[in-house]
C-alpha cells in the first residue's frame, strides 16, 4: 500500500522522534493537521500533542468531501462526494512541523492524503483529490522524465487590507489607492511588520514589499524556491495574513477584484527551470528554530536553463523557449486554473490596469500573458490572488513538459504594445474572458487535464461549473440598475 510505504519511508521514524523533541522543547500542546482543498482552502483536524506518535503512524480520518470544502451544489447535493463515500486518511509529514508564532502552544504540520486502508478498491492508495500530494508526485515524475530538471518559482501575492464596519462587513480599503506611495505603505506599517515577523518565524524569507494601486493593497514578496515549498509558503502566508487581520480588526481580502476602477489583486508566478543545486538552511534570525529544519531550507545553486545561451542577452535559452511555447499553447486551459473564480474575470474586463488578456509573450511587455521580466526567468501573468498554487504549479509543469517533449516554438516575442500590434494587423488569440469560457477551454485540453489526475479533474470541473451556474442563476445589482425601470 502507498500509505504503508509512506509511513515506513527511510528516515521518517527518526523525524517523528525529532518532532517529539521539538514538542517538548517548544512547549507544544496542540497540532493543526493541515491539507489543502480543491480551491486552496486550508482544511484538517486538531490533535493534542500527546497523540503525535499515534497520529504519525496511523493518521487521522476525515470525509472525502473535505477536499471539496464539504459544500453543496445549487441543487442541494454534496459536491464531489456524497455522504456514502469513505473517509480519507491524512498522514502528517514530520519535516513540515512548525510552531505558530501567534500562539506558541500550537503547531501546524502538512499532511499527505490517502484512501482508507479498508477500502475494497485501491486500499491505502494516494488520494488523487489531494492537490498538494499530486504536485509532489508530478514534480518528482517531471524530474525523472527530464533528467533532474525541476521547477523553481516565486509568487507576487497581492491582496487588500479592508476596514470592517460594526457588523464585520467590508467598509473600504484601509489606505488610499496610491501606487508605490511610501506614506500609504507607512499607514499599514503595524500590519505588514507583523506579517513579516510571523512569516520569518515560519520560514518565509521576506525580500521586498510595496503599496500597490488599489485601496489597502499590499504586495509582500518572499524568496523563490522549489515548487512545493513555494506553494506551501504562499498558503502559509495567507494563513498569517488572516491572523494579523484578526489582531488588527481588519479584513485580509484575497478576492481578486473587490473594487472596479482600480487594479485587481494578481499573483504573478515567476518561473525558471533548473538542474542541480542543493538545499541550504536559512534560519532567518531565529536563534532556536521554531520548527523542523525543512521549513527553513531553500534550494540554491545549479544551472538555470532559462538563462540566455546566445549573444542576445534577452532571449531565454532553448529550454526556456520550449517552456514558453508550451505555456502559450495551453494558455486558454491554464486560465481556468489561474483565474479560477467568476470574480477573476472582472480583472480582465476592467481595462487599463495591465491585466493580461492576450495569449502572447514578450520582453518586459505587460500587455502579454507572459513576459521575460529578467534574464533567467519569466513572469506568468494570467493568475490572480484566488489561485490554488498547487494546481497552478502542476498545470505549469504539464505545459512545460509538453513544450519540452515536443519542442514547441513560441514564435517571436512581441515587443510592441499588443493593442498597437493588433491595429497593425497582428492576429492574436484572446484569453478566455469568463469562467465558463475558461472551463470550456480546459475541457478541450488533455494536457492540462492530466495535471489534475485521477479524480481531481472531475472534482475541479464539478465545483467550478456549479460556481459558474450559480452566478448565471443569480440576479445582481447590475440587473436591477439596468432593467428595473427600462420600460415602458
Amino acid at each position: 500500500m502507498d500509505i504503508e510505504k509512506f509511513v515506513e519511508a527511510p528516515g521518517r521514524a527518526k523525524l517523528v522522534k525529532d518532532v517529539r523533541k521539538k514538542i517538548d522543547e517548544l512547549g507544544i500542546e496542540y497540532f493543526y493537521m493541515q491539507f489543502v482543498s480543491v480551491t486552496g482552502r486550508i482544511c484538517g483536524k486538531g490533535i493534542p500533542a500527546d497523540h503525535w506518535e499515534q497520529v504519525a503512524e496511523r493518521g487521522f480520518q476525515l470525509v472525502y468531501g473535505a477536499t471539496v470544502n464539504l459544500f453543496l451544489n445549487r441543487h442541494g447535493e454534496y459536491l464531489g462526494y456524497g455522504p456514502e463515500a469513505a473517509e480519507l486518511v491524512g498522514i502528517p509529514e514530520p519535516e513540515t512541523f512548525c510552531q505558530l508564532p501567534w500562539d506558541k502552544r500550537v503547531a501546524r504540520v502538512w499532511c499527505t492524503l490517502f484512501r482508507n486502508r479498508e477500502e475494497r478498491e485501491d486500499p491505502g492508495a494516494f488520494l488523487t483529490s489531494d492537490c498538494r500530494g499530486n504536485l509532489r508526485r508530478q514534480h518528482e515524475q517531471f524530474q525523472k522524465d527530464h533528467k533532474g530538471l525541476h521547477l523553481r518559482h516565486g509568487t507576487e501575492p497581492e491582496m487588500m487590507w479592508l476596514k470592517q464596519d460594526e457588523d464585520g462587513k467590508p467598509d473600504g480599503g484601509y489606505s488610499n489607492p496610491y501606487c508605490y506611495h511610501i506614506d500609504q505603505f507607512e499607514s499599514l506599517r503595524p500590519v505588514f511588520l507583523q506579517v513579516i515577523k510571523y512569516s520569518r518565524a515560519m520560514g518565509l524569507d521576506m525580500i521586498q514589499g510595496d503599496h500597490e494601486d488599489a485601496p489597502g493593497q499590499l504586495e509582500l514578496n518572499f524568496q523563490f524556491d522549489d515548487a512545493l515549498r513555494t506553494a506551501d509558503r504562499l498558503t502559509t502566508y495567507r494563513q498569517i495574513c488572516k491572523q494579523v487581520a484578526r489582531e488588527n480588526n481588519l479584513i485580509a481580502c484575497f478576492m481578486s477584484k473587490p473594487f472596479m476602477g482600480v487594479s485587481a489583486s494578481g499573483c504573478h508566478h515567476n518561473i525558471s527551470f533548473w538542474k542541480g543545486g542543493k538545499d541550504e538552511m536559512n534560519t532567518l534570525g531565529n536563534e532556536t528554530l521554531p520548527g523542523m529544519p525543512g521549513n527553513f531550507m531553500y534550494r540554491s545553486g545549479g544551472k538555470n536553463t532559462f538563462m540566455p545561451d546566445t549573444k542576445d542577452v534577452q532571449l531565454p535559452g532553448k529550454v526556456g523557449l520550449q517552456v514558453i511555447g508550451g505555456i502559450v499553447k495551453h494558455l486558454g486551459a491554464l486560465t481556468a486554473i489561474g483565474c479560477s473564480t467568476v470574480n477573476s474575470y472582472r480583472r480582465l474586463w476592467d481595462t487599463g490596469f495591465w491585466a493580461p488578456v492576450f495569449s502572447d509573450w514578450g520582453y518586459q511587455n505587460r500587455t502579454t500573458g507572459l513576459r521575460v521580466s529578467a534574464p533567467g526567468r519569466f513572469e506568468y501573468r494570467a493568475v490572480d490572488s484566488m489561485v490554488n498554487p498547487y494546481l497552478m504549479a502542476s498545470a505549469i509543469l504539464a505545459a512545460a513538459d509538453d513544450g519540452i517533449k515536443n519542442d514547441i516554438d513560441p514564435g517571436k516575442p512581441e515587443e510592441r504594445n499588443i493593442y498597437e500590434a493588433m491595429e497593425a494587423g497582428k492576429q492574436v488569440k484572446k484569453l478566455p474572458m469568463s469562467l465558463g469560457d475558461a472551463l470550456t477551454a480546459l475541457d478541450k485540453d488533455k494536457v492540462i487535464q492530466a495535471a489534475l489526475p485521477g479524480e481531481m479533474y472531475r472534482l475541479y470541473r464539478e465545483y467550478k461549473t456549479d460556481e459558474w451556474e450559480r452566478y448565471l442563476a443569480s440576479v445582481t445589482q447590475w440587473d436591477l440598475d439596468t432593467y428595473l425601470d427600462c420600460l415602458p
